[in-house]
């Protein structure tokens, strides 16, 4: 097998070993230590984050309008009075209850008649607003102007209307923010796009709003309508109390107050005007049947007076006693019955009318000689009339409701039609029995002398009227009692509240600061576990302890003070700095892992350029030197030399020309500035480095420099590119594996460890280089060399700023 297929079977059989390791590494565990390491470094944004989202949540509730809002309690509970005046047990006085559910009140609350009323108590019509940067603000009964307007043939509704003070006497007006401006005096009627308007300054008004920009809106009743129906809550808070809350919401809380109030105003108003009604319509039909028994009465009291004049005397003896009697009683009776007939006749013609039937109902209760199925499908027509009228008030449309509620009106009036009918035939057939029998005892009376007669029938008639009279003006005053002692049923249990200016029911702040930080942190833990998905390098020491077999030798410290192009040599320079401090360790970690031996090879690589072993190799180099070993260190990097850079030697010979014998080792040696290190640098880039180190001139190269100097510290090209590391490492003493902090990938140590177990390299360790850390007193990066890497120091009397340790953190 030719030297060149070795090494393209080498070169194979290491890309199948990372191939491998990347599929071990997929099912790893979460890694604690760099979570933790990733957790630290994210706390700066977390913070900011949490910071940025608390300003969000301050933004916004300081450029969002407060929303307030004003409630009342009310409840629905009718009272009468009556009874502390000794009417109480009277059955035959009843007030009208009123709507009587609260599903009804509520629908009523919202309807065109509260609206309507609240219309007329409010300025609602038309909202005056300062503008602002940000937020415009209504300027709710405190505008420096007011604005009258000609309803009539008014066209601007809804439309922005800008006002401009330029002074107390003048203004400048336009439709909408762009609209053309035209002066006017204030007071003087205007007439914009045939509307007539004039504006009036009110008392609010001073020198401080000339040049401030206003405007004004005069709203239509759909607006309006829309307004209070979206912001205005009903709620039925116990239905078994009958207590109902009333709620609305604005944007100025004493706006909110005064609509709520006014509601509560008008309500009552129209709760009052509704429960008195009943009562008038019973005074109203008792005062026209007081009338026409006044004018009966009248007429008898006359016929008496009459009578007596023509006889001149009144006490006229009669022999019939029994006879009159019995015609008395039956003329009261059929009186009654007559009565009857004029109410049944007045009701039937208030059903064919379809008037109002409270009145009639409230006067046939609680009379015996009335028909009880009458009155009660009369009391059920009135309560189907009063619910169809309140049904009306409140609906918008011809609903389903609406229509089984005027059928069963039909119904109840067509049944109450049927009864009438029944009950007048009835009244007739009596008042027919009755005249039969008049007829007969007349027939006795006749007998008698025709005074005594005529004295007793107008006395009887007379005596009928007045007691009738009598009642009918009681029933009067007992109504009036009623009406003035009576009460709606609507008790205000809490009048509206003004909401207090620094509770808003919206927006929320402690919800709002709750959602800006919780969104922070939300992002914050986004960006940890972003960060730390994305963290495929290794950061410190234990990463790199945890994730090889090989021992760590040591760590070489990261500075950024000063940047160097390429490596150089810097222990020399600063021997006390703390990277000279810990490359002294790497070198006494060294002694014990050969300490029986006096001379050694140590090979420097590591897996791709940019890892830091050309610095490396030159500063261990140097301070093995300083210890008093002679060091030479040889350049295998052929393909990209960088030793000869850091230690400011000649290339033009070197370890390419001493392997083809064009020169001898001694020839190609180079001396530095301390004096037991010299160097051979890698000399022109051959065609062939692998097979150039695999010959045997490279093992007498090896032989020849073992007979000068203690250890021969060798920069090897990177192994995860070419083979040639690999080559090397097979011959040193102690091969050492260069992971850069921050640089290195995590994947690069499965390597390691693949490299170690194929080639049976049983004395390899690693160095960690570029570490930084606060624990790490006086050290820092900036160096470049090699392969775009670099290196600085600093002095060990140079401490790291408050710039720097911040500039760290957010590394």
């Amino acid at each position: 097998m030719s030297v060149k297929a070795a090494n393209d079977l080498d070169e194979l059989d290491h890309r199948l070993g990372n191939v491998e390791d990347e599929e071990d590494d997929g099912g790893t565990s979460i890694d604690f230590v760099t979570l933790l390491h990733v957790v630290r470094r994210s706390i700066p944004w977390v913070l900011l984050l949490v910071f940025l989202g608390a300003s969000a949540s301050y933004l916004y509730l300081r450029y969002t309008k407060k929303v307030y809002e004003s409630s009342s309690t009310i409840k629905l509970d009718e009272q009468s009075e009556a009874g502390v005046l000794g009417l109480e047990n009277n059955n035959a006085l009843k007030v009208e209850s009123g709507i009587g559910k609260l599903q009804g009140e509520v629908d009523l609350i919202k309807s065109n008649i509260v609206f309507e009323r609240l219309k007329k108590t409010m300025p609602l019509q038309v909202s005056y607003h300062v503008e602002a940067r940000v937020l415009d603000a209504e300027l709710y009964k405190s505008s420096p102007f007011e604005v009258t307007y000609d309803s009539a043939n008014f066209s601007l509704y809804d439309q922005k209307i800008y006002v401009k003070f330029s002074s107390p006497g003048k203004f400048d007006l336009s439709i909408g923010k762009e609209g053309e401006h035209s002066a006017y005096s204030v007071g003087a009627p205007i007439v914009l796009s045939n509307s007539g308007i004039t504006i009036k300054t009110t008392p609010e008004f001073s020198p401080a709003n000339v040049g401030e920009t206003y405007y004004f809106i005069v709203h239509s009743d759909k607006f309006l309508k829309g307004y209070i129906n979206n912001n205005l809550t009903t709620t039925i808070l116990n239905p078994e109390s009958k207590t109902i809350q009333i709620s609305f919401k604005d944007f100025d809380r004493f706006k909110a107050h005064d609509i709520v109030d006014n509601i509560d105003a008008v309500y009552l108003q129209h709760k009052l005007e509704r429960s008195n009604q009943a009562s008038r319509q019973t005074l109203t039909f008792l005062n026209e049947q007081l009338k026409e028994t006044e004018d009966s009465l009248r007429k008898a009291e006359n016929d008496i007076e009459r009578f007596v004049r023509q006889n001149k005397s009144y006490d006229i003896k009669s022999s019939l006693h029994e006879a009159l009697a019995q015609v008395q009683e039956l003329e009261k009776e059929k009186l009654e019955l007559r009565f009857q007939l004029s109410l049944l006749n007045t009701i039937q013609s208030k059903v064919q009318r379809n008037e109002d039937l409270g009145m009639i109902a409230s006067s046939l209760q609680g009379q015996e000689s009335q028909d009880p199925q009458l009155a009660e499908q009369l009391t059920e027509l009135s309560d189907l009339q009063t619910r169809l009228r309140t049904v009306r008030l409140t609906s918008r449309g011809n609903t389903l409701a609406d229509n089984s509620l005027e059928e069963r009106l039909e119904f109840a009036q067509n049944r109450l039609r049927d009864i009438i009918t029944g009950s007048r035939g009835l009244v007739q057939t009596k008042i027919a029995n009755i005249d039969r029998t008049q007829g007969e005892l007349t027939g006795r009376i006749l007998q008698a002398p025709a005074q005594e007669t005529e004295r007793a029938r107008l006395e009887r008639i007379f005596g009928l009227y007045e007691s009738f009279f009598t009642q009918i003006l009681n029933k009067r005053v007992e109504y009036g009692i009623a009406m003035a002692g009576t009460t709606p049923d609507f008790q205000i249990l809490s009048p509206a509240n003004l909401p207090d200016e620094s509770s808003p029911i919206s927006p929320n702040r402690l919800i709002i600061y709750a959602i800006g930080i919780a969104g922070g942190l939300f992002l914050g833990v986004g960006l940890i576990a972003t960060r730390y998905l994305m963290h495929d390098t290794v950061t410190n020491v234990r990463e790199l302890e945890r994730n090889t077999s090989i021992p760590v030798l040591g760590v070489v410290p990261s500075y950024d003070k000063q940047k160097m192009p390429f490596s150089k040599l810097v222990v020399n320079q600063n021997p006390k700095s703390a990277l000279s401090e810990s490359i002294r360790s790497i070198r006494t970690n060294l002694e014990f892992m050969s300490a029986t031996k006096k001379k050694r090879i140590i090979s420097v690589t590591s897996t791709i350029s940019g890892e830091g072993k050309t610095f490396v190799a030159v500063n261990l180099g140097g301070i093995i030197a300083m210890s008093g070993l002679k060091v030479v260190i040889l350049d295998l990097d052929m393909r990209k030399p960088k030793v000869h850079i850091a230690l400011d030697g000649d290339n033009s010979k070197g370890m390419s020309t001493i392997l083809i014998d064009k020169h001898s080792v001694t020839e190609s040696v180079q001396r530095t500035s301390i004096s037991d290190l010299d160097f051979i640098s890698a000399g022109p880039t051959p065609p062939n480095p692998s097979e150039l180190i695999m010959g045997s001139r490279f093992d007498s190269v090896l032989e020849e420099l073992h007979q000068n100097y203690d250890v021969i510290l060798v920069d090897s090209p990177p192994v995860g590119l070419v083979t040639d590391g690999v080559l090397i490492m097979r011959k040193a003493d102690i091969p050492l594996y260069i992971v850069r902090a921050n640089y290195s990938k995590k994947a690069f140590l499965k390597g390691i460890d693949k490299t170690v177990r194929t080639n049976h390299l049983t004395n390899m360790a690693a160095i960690l280089n570029d570490v930084s850390g606060a624990n790490m007193y006086g050290y820092g990066y900036g160096y470049g060399y090699g392969y775009g890497y670099g290196q600085g120091y600093y002095d060990e009397e140079e401490k790291p700023t408050m710039g720097n340790k911040l500039k760290s953190i957010f590394k």
